[in-house]
This record gives C-alpha cells, sequence and structure tokens, in this order.
C-alpha cells in the first residue's frame, strides 16, 4: 500500500506561483510513475504532469512550459513548481503513483487564482 499526501495549495493572484508537494509513504518501491492531475468544477480530470522512475517528465499542453515536475528521492516527495499561473489553472490538484499493476491517489489540494 502507498499513501500519498498533497500540500502546498492555495489562493493566489495571475501571474504568480506556488508549489505542490507529493509525499508518499508505504511500498514506496511499488511506484513506477508519479502523476499530478487537476479537475476543475464541471470539468473532466486531466493530466498536468508526470515524472517515472527513470525521470522522464511530460506534461500536459496546458501547462508547458509552466510547470515543472521534479522529486526528492531521499524525501520520497514529488514536487510541481507552478509559475505564470492563470485563472484557469484553478482546481483541484491530485497526485497519483502507479505500479504493480495498482494506483494510488491523494486526497486533493485546491488550487485557486484569481484575475
Amino acid at each position: 500500500q502507498v499513501q500519498l499526501v498533497e500540500s502546498g495549495g492555495g489562493s493566489v493572484q495571475a501571474g504568480g506561483s506556488l508549489r505542490l508537494s507529493c509525499a508518499a509513504s508505504g511500498s514506496i518501491s511499488l511506484i513506477d510513475v508519479v502523476e499530478w492531475y487537476r479537475q476543475a468544477p464541471g470539468k473532466q480530470r486531466e493530466l498536468a504532469a508526470g515524472i517515472t522512475k527513470s525521470g522522464y517528465t511530460n506534461y500536459g499542453d496546458s501547462v508547458k512550459g509552466r510547470f515543472t515536475i521534479s522529486r526528492d528521492s531521499a524525501k520520497n516527495t514529488v514536487y510541481l513548481q507552478m509559475d505564470s499561473l492563470k485563472p484557469e489553472d484553478t482546481a483541484v490538484y491530485y497526485c497519483n503513483a502507479r505500479g504493480a499493476l495498482r494506483e494510488f491517489w491523494g486526497q486533493g489540494t485546491q488550487v485557486t487564482v484569481s484575475s
């Protein structure tokens, strides 16, 4: 079992920055990929960014060039640095970990960007 705890959400004005954290505990060795998803009210959940065990990263088209995903293996934590935030980035952001044919989700953290 893997437990994921997100933190770092909050309210910010357009153009500002936030850094989200996803701290993992439990059977860390199971994890192959960690991804950040987001879900805005009335919209489907979408991929924001992902990072594999080997360090490969990928981003959703709407966040490319503004968001950066990284990890600190010593702390079992994945970060999502969000810069140049826009009102349309407002959403609940969820951390997802996958591996060994299993999937785990965090509880989500709210990000609100005002214009």
